[in-house]
């Protein structure tokens, strides 16, 4: 039974989730593309994709963080079902999302793929290959090995979601710690940034008991 609504017999972002795949079931991608935040939203509202979350790596230093970096890279890392959603399809979107053919001013904000085993490496650069052949032009994108993912502070999370604070308050207040790995606030904050299509929008705010102040805000970012 929601809070919202004593009659009501929709599931909670809770319920939700607890259905969603979990983590020693999915596989994991990690990738440099800029600003964290954009693609946080992007790959959050894609099906398939069950948890995101944004970080640093690729750099040396043992505890980094927003204000002291070092040597990392603001990256995200996105957890999918490979039933439904290949690694190949998130280069896709990678590729397509980021300038790879030029070198960013700063380290922070570089392209770049973290690959988490062999595999991932393998396909990451026979795409990055297939880039340049398709183009004529070298890939300044890098290919390297994950060697460990920091997570970055929580106010970077969801950031877009948190930007509409009635939504972020009300799911923040239900979820408290849990709200950065869930499947519902992924989506949401894809939804307010712009993406994902009008039919799976309208599916999921459908499905859920929501207040009614958080589906009203939602659809006004829509």
């Amino acid at each position: 039974m929601g809070r919202w609504d004593r009659e009501s017999t929709r599931p909670t972002a809770l319920d939700v989730d607890a259905e969603a795949l979990p983590p020693e079931e999915t596989a994991t991608a990690t990738f440099g593309m800029g600003c964290f935040w954009g693609p946080d939203a992007r790959f959050g509202a894609m099906p398939g994709v069950v948890r995101t979350r944004v970080g640093y790596a690729g750099g040396s230093d043992p505890d980094p963080s927003y204000y002291a970096l070092g040597d990392h890279s603001e990256v995200i890392q996105v957890e999918y079902d490979p039933a439904e959603r290949s690694y190949e399809d998130l280069l896709g979107v990678f590729w397509s999302n980021h300038s790879p053919f030029s070198t960013p001013h700063k380290r922070q904000y570089r392209g770049v793929v973290l690959a988490h085993d062999d595999a991932q490496r393998e396909a990451a650069a026979a795409s990055k290959t297939a880039l340049e052949e398709r183009t004529g032009k070298t890939v300044q994108t890098p290919v390297e090995t994950l060697e460990r993912f920091h997570r970055a502070e929580d106010y970077h999370q969801k950031y877009e979601l948190r930007s509409t604070p009635v939504v972020a308050d009300e799911l923040e207040d239900v979820y408290g710690p849990a709200f950065v790995e869930s499947t519902v606030a992924a989506r949401l904050n894809g939804f307010v940034a712009g993406h994902g299509d009008d039919a799976q929008r309208r599916e999921l705010l459908a499905e859920l008991d929501l207040p009614p102040s958080v589906i009203s805000e939602v659809r006004r970012r829509l």
